[in-house]
């Protein structure tokens, strides 16, 4: 049995080798489907791993309480008309909060940040000193401001990795002085690299402020959010409860609707899922139209091959081939075309998955490569099987007499 499929897998790599450009056309649909499987399940690998690391930086357990909701169809007057948020609330939900853990008022702009004649533009974020604890992340170098700082707003900062390494490089940053709008802070703090968020954008090129500097000296309006961390095992509760104590702060009547919005990361998984479903459904048409397309091709050109190897499958049966000999050869040579097709598909989505790794997360599971390989050769059983077929049941004596 072993020798009858080598000596198959022999005559059918011969075969294609003989005609490597007809072999190649043939192919050219099995390489696209495979190439387009490929490279759409190694994106969405890539997009799985950079949303889980974006979705821990966020953080399950925090609740964002602001006037905006994530991806939201509301009138924009509508949002902006409501109150904004204020420093004072954080007091009002650790007192009426059984489930706060810690509370932190968020506010953000965008400001020049330099350090001698390196200068760059970034975001800078004033809070308290509980922010650390709202956030997946720790101080590499150095600490974080206290509450003292805060009050006193005391002209410090933490800084992210990447301004770390854009100013300092491998020098100590701890202690030098930074320019934010040409206003001198004194670095007491790095963040841990986190690196981008979605993929899209560097988390690590931030700097952190006490809320009473920032106020003081950049803006004492503008936006504002609340970031509440709850127990990981409360949340629905903490969600109800965060929801009530707004609503009393506020003193919003029972019959009034909410003038806030409590965000989780629960929004950005809901529109990644609708995300990744159009990115599939795209990706798994375009495969299927390409296998189908290359499924044809490959049956129309075995039967011109069993055309043209007539008189050779009449030769064999009359030495003694089967006709289960005569289908497996024929079929052999279908499934090693397409064996060959899905190679270098994979091949190509690689070198391709490589290049949109300088720019987009994207890996190429292990998985999903058997699982492209299997799927061009199963392709090739399905298109090669109705040729071989009907070279199995050719009369030997007609089959001697083709010309």
């Amino acid at each position: 049995m072993f020798s009858l499929f080598f000596e198959n897998l022999k005559i059918s790599l011969i075969a294609v080798f003989a005609n490597k450009i007809k072999s190649l056309l043939t192919a050219l649909g099995i390489i696209i489907g495979v190439f387009s499987v490929t490279l759409m399940g190694t994106l969405i690998s890539g997009l799985d791993r950079s949303f889980e690391s974006s979705m821990s930086w966020l953080g399950k357990d925090i609740l964002y309480v602001s006037r905006y909701e994530w991806f939201s169809d509301m009138e924009w007057w509508e949002v902006k008309n409501r109150p904004r948020m204020r420093s004072e609330y954080v007091n009002q939900i650790k007192n009426l909060s059984k489930y706060a853990l810690a509370v932190s008022p968020v506010m953000q702009r965008g400001a020049s940040l330099s350090f001698d004649d390196k200068e760059t533009r970034t975001e800078i974020f004033g809070t308290n000193e509980e922010y650390m604890e709202t956030i997946s992340t720790d101080i590499q170098q150095g600490r974080f401001f206290s509450q003292s700082e805060d009050r006193n707003g005391s002209r410090v900062t933490v800084i992210g990795d990447g301004i770390k390494e854009a100013f300092f490089g491998f020098e100590e940053p701890i202690g030098k002085y930074i320019k934010i709008d040409n206003v001198k802070f004194r670095v007491i703090g790095v963040l841990e690299k986190q690196g981008k968020f979605l993929g899209l954008f560097s988390v690590d090129n931030q700097a952190i402020l006490p809320l009473g500097a920032y106020k003081r000296i950049f803006s004492k309006r503008g936006w504002m959010r609340l970031s509440v961390k709850i127990p990981e095992d409360k949340i629905e509760e903490g969600l109800d409860e965060i929801s009530g104590v707004m609503r009393q702060i506020r003193g919003l009547k029972p019959s009034q609707k909410n003038d806030f919005a409590i965000n989780q990361t629960k929004a950005f998984e809901s529109q990644y899922n609708k995300l990744k479903l159009a990115i599939g459904g795209t990706g798994y048409f375009i495969t299927l139209l390409s296998l189908i397309v290359g499924g044809i091709g490959i049956m129309n050109i075995m039967f011109v091959t069993v055309k043209e190897r007539t008189r050779e499958i009449g030769v064999r049966k009359a030495i003694g081939a089967t006709n289960g000999m005569i289908l497996g050869q024929f079929l052999m040579e279908a499934v090693t075309i397409c064996f060959f097709a899905g190679i270098a598909g994979l091949g190509f989505a690689y070198a391709v998955s490589l290049v949109i790794n300088q720019f987009f997360p994207s890996t190429l599971p292990l998985a999903l490569s058997v699982f492209s390989i299997f799927i061009s050769m199963f392709v090739g059983v399905l298109s090669g099987f109705i040729p071989a077929y009907k070279a199995s049941k050719l009369d030997p004596i007609d089959s001697l007499r083709y010309e």
